[in-house]
């Protein structure tokens, strides 16, 4: 259980990063041409870790079936919940995007109760939504909607939110059979090659202002992309999709405050009423996943 808490907080710190990061890349590059640079580098960076994985896999696991469903993670991930992140993050403020995509659990435990077996809801973690999706309420604020932010940056977040939210369950399904290295490196490497196919024909950039901005880029790709999902796959393996889910309960609580120094943000009464609503649903989380081992 100790290990399983690092890998959830380690996750969270990353990730609670994502946003500004993304926000500063976003001055100088393009949406689809920054996810698809990052996705591609992380993929990479975790190859060898991948196929050292391998060596101790059962022959045979890496079977045409399997290859078609990290595709289709791939596809989830990156062409469509990650561009939808993307665009979130600039059309509204850093720590709202995170407050919003940090919304997913709930996406997630929904898709788990009608795709796997042992991950059903039950009365505690309906309690534990409910308070949590108070607490992203109080933090969005949206009968009084702070400067920077707009009605589309809330539709691409909350889009992001619930095909991640399909991406974990969808991912916690195999991870224990390929291993989370191989399954972040394949599905981040089939994602990219899938979306550059795309970015031409959208119009899109692909290696311009590279060099340029090559700091952003390797923090995004290797730390954030590599690390941050590599210790989310790790917490999938020891738990399950509803508990890892637990990192985007704290990753509001994090991103503002990267928020507020980087980017000089401000965090209203609201987004205080939305943390404390939001640790109360994260223990009961906790809670329970203790109670059961």
């Amino acid at each position: 259980m100790k290990r399983l808490y690092a890998y959830i907080i380690l996750s969270a710190l990353i990730f609670g990063t994502m946003e500004v990061a993304l926000k500063l890349a976003a001055s100088s590059l393009d949406a689809f041409q920054i996810t698809f640079l990052r996705f591609l580098v992380g993929g990479i960076v975790l190859a060898p870790f991948a196929l050292h994985e391998g060596t101790s896999r059962p022959r045979g696991t890496m079977t045409p079936r399997v290859w078609l469903y990290m595709a289709l993670l791939g596809v989830v991930n990156i062409p469509i919940c990650m561009i939808a992140f993307q665009l979130g993050v600039e059309h509204s403020n850093a720590a709202t995007a995170a407050v919003i995509f940090s919304s997913n659990p709930i996406f997630t435990m929904f898709f788990a109760h009608f795709l796997t077996a042992d991950d059903r809801m039950n009365r505690r973690k309906a309690l534990a939504l409910a308070i949590g999706f108070a607490g992203l309420v109080f933090m969005i604020r949206p009968w009084d909607v702070q400067p920077g932010n707009t009605l589309p940056g809330v539709f691409f977040s909350l889009a992001a939110a619930v095909s991640f939210g399909l991406y974990g369950v969808l991912g916690a399904k195999t991870v224990g059979k390929v291993g989370p290295f191989t399954q972040a490196s394949a599905s981040f490497l089939i994602g990219s090659l899938i979306l550059l196919a795309i970015l031409p024909l959208a119009g899109k950039p692909i290696l311009a202002g590279f060099a340029g901005n090559l700091p952003i880029i390797l923090y995004t790709g290797v730390v954030v992309t590599g690390g941050g999902y590599i210790f989310y796959f790790f917490a999938l393996r020891r738990s399950s999709p509803s508990t890892a889910a637990i990192i985007f309960f704290l990753k509001p609580i994090i991103a503002p405050i990267f928020a507020v120094i980087i980017l000089s943000e401000v965090i209203t009464w609201n987004m205080f009423c939305g943390i404390a609503l939001i640790l109360i649903a994260s223990y009961i989380l906790i809670a329970r996943k203790k109670g059961t081992t």
